[in-house]
């Protein structure tokens, strides 16, 4: 087995390497004048098992488009030097919001990024609590692997929780499944009884705006569950309309803390609690600067070590998917 880890995803792949127990493969990375760059392995390939780490969240220097290209380059690379096989890990995988047509002649980002995938000999394609998984699974003719991070957050939640009543709430329509999940993952590991609740929204020209409130949040501790943060706009919407209802604390919680320009409402909005991400977005620890102590961010390393290991032993994945059997 070979396992990299590419620039901007170092120290994800430092705690992934540790919890596999192999060294992070040798590799170099190059960039030139004219802003082309390569990328090349520094040990050995041949015949091997080739796992490579890259999350595809831009970040100031390097975006969604340059960190896609450089992937897919290094797959390419491993393909050509005799890897037996490559496996991609994007925690976070770009366009994977694009999975449809909404307007006239509209692209399908999602599968032309999977047409690029399977052309530079990709094996398999790990991320964690993509934005839409049947798009995701109907849109790769390659193998794919949702991991969900459901697990990472209870801890968190139940620390956040205390003693009292819970509410796990969708702030948006499209994410009821997801929440329930957590819901149902909550119940489990506390024995209690968890609330639900939802808002839905429109969006008309890149303005939402939302219609229905559903479920009891009064003086409860309500967990807004998303599979990401990018402006907060969604998030503090609920959050202030669970307020207005008598929510005690409201926590926001996303796998990918994008934490993009206008997400600082989102820290200094007292509507809002604490921020509870995980580390797919590299970027989510310095967009919280100055506010540690509302932002958490947990370590998905684990996780994706042990898919790997699976993965590489021909195991069974189904339980990190999130399936039963």
């Amino acid at each position: 087995m070979r396992f990299f880890a590419l620039k901007g995803t170092d120290q994800l792949g430092g705690g992934v390497a540790q919890a596999l127990g192999v060294d992070l493969g040798s590799h170099e990375e190059r960039e030139f004048e004219d802003g082309e760059h390569k990328a090349r392995p520094l040990v050995s390939v041949r015949g091997e098992d080739v796992y490579i780490l890259h999350s595809l969240a831009g970040e100031p220097g390097a975006s969604p488009n340059d960190k896609l290209l450089r992937l897919l380059f290094f797959i390419a690379t491993c393909r050509e030097n005799g890897a037996a096989r490559v496996t991609a890990i994007a925690p976070y995988l770009a366009y994977a919001r694009k999975e449809r047509q909404t307007k006239a002649r509209d692209p399908v980002s999602t599968r032309y990024v999977a047409q690029l995938f399977e052309a530079v000999g990709t094996e398999c394609l790990i991320t964690l609590d993509v934005h839409n998984f049947a798009a995701f699974q109907n849109a790769f003719r390659c193998r794919t692997l949702q991991l969900d991070t459901g697990a990472l957050f209870v801890p968190a939640l139940r620390e956040l929780a205390g003693a009292g009543p819970i509410v796990v709430f969708s702030p948006d329509g499209g994410g009821v499944k997801r929440a329930q999940l957590v819901k149902e993952r909550c119940e489990t590991a506390m024995g209690n009884e968890v609330g639900f609740g939802f808002m839905d929204k429109r969006r008309s020209r890149g303005v939402v705006s939302g219609d229905l409130f559903a479920g009891d949040v009064s003086g409860k501790t309500v967990f807004l569950v998303d599979d990401m943060i990018s402006t907060g706009g969604t998030m503090l919407r609920a959050a202030r309309a669970c307020r207005e209802r008598g929510a005690k604390q409201v926590h926001a919680i996303a796998t990918h803390g994008l934490l993009g320009k206008g997400s600082e409402a989102l820290f200094m909005d007292p509507a809002i609690g604490r921020i509870v991400v995980t580390d797919s977005v590299a970027s989510a620890s310095k967009a919280g600067a100055g506010h540690e102590a509302k932002l958490q961010v947990l370590s998905t390393a684990p996780l994706i070590a042990q898919a790997i290991k699976r993965l590489h032993a021909n195991g069974s994945i189904s339980e990190l998917a999130g399936m039963e059997s």
